[in-house]
């Protein structure tokens, strides 16, 4: 029978190094959720294609303008879940094969593609509201024009239009400076691609040192498991020869 031989204590074990945080599932599942998002990235750029092409025209209106607002609150949300997906592909594919590596860098390019079609589409379409303000509807009072009218009730009729005109021009006042903090907060919505594709850059990172450390720890914790099932291992051994011994002096 073939003795195995122990090294009692030695930290030189053969470990297989897993596949850092690889899980099939969750590769499919991240990929599956990109390729959407890419897609939602997408159609939102088209989304505001249109309401760039009719800012300034009839068709322009509060509601259009609004649109753009919850448009760009969505899918800004969706930038950045995406940053944090493809960063933790990118972790996940380090040990990939050739096909899995070129996955991610065609997932990661088209994102960065479809974020910058969106950012200048944002940049465009704060612009041309910037330009064109929506017009305020005036308030008109009409007024009886009769010739042969008294001269008293005509001083009364302009003292009632002066009136009104200036109430017309405090509301309009008001609001062309709500109308003005409206489109600051759609400039307010607009993405620095840039500063993303860091961020993207550092999330790689971030994640990529935070699991090297838990495979460290993993492995660390498997090489003292080891040394100590070794070690009781040759005390057993030891006990048994000495009870050997012990029965063959007896």
């Amino acid at each position: 029978m073939a003795q195995r031989s122990q090294n009692y204590g030695s930290t030189d074990q053969r470990v297989d190094v897993p596949e850092i945080g690889f899980s099939p599932t969750e590769l499919y599942s991240l990929s599956e959720n990109i390729t959407t998002n890419i897609y939602t990235i997408n159609t939102s750029w088209k989304t505001l294609e249109r309401a760039y092409k009719n800012i300034g025209t009839s068709k322009d209106n509060q509601g259009l303008r609004d649109k753009v607002h919850v448009t760009q609150l969505s899918t800004n949300q969706v930038v950045t879940q995406t940053s944090k997906d493809i960063a933790r592909l990118t972790v996940l594919m380090r040990r990939g094969d050739k096909q899995q590596k070129l996955q991610i860098e065609k997932l990661t390019t088209d994102f960065k593609d479809a974020l910058q079609r969106y950012s200048d589409m944002q940049k465009s379409i704060a612009e041309k509201m910037k330009r064109h303000i929506l017009a305020i509807t005036n308030i008109e009072n009409s007024m009886d024009g009769e010739d042969g009218e008294e001269t008293q009730r005509l001083l009364q009729a302009q003292e009632q239009e002066h009136r009104t005109t200036q109430r017309t021009l405090e509301f309009q006042q008001g609001l062309l400076l709500e109308r003005e903090d409206r489109i600051k907060r759609i400039e307010g919505d607009i993405l620095d691609v840039n500063q993303i594709m860091r961020e993207l850059a550092a999330l790689v990172h971030q994640q990529g040192d935070t699991i090297a450390n838990d495979y460290l720890v993993d492995t660390i914790d498997n090489h003292i498991e080891n040394i100590h099932g070794n070690v009781e291992l040759g005390a057993q051994e030891l006990v048994k020869g000495s009870n050997y011994q012990i029965i063959k002096l007896s």
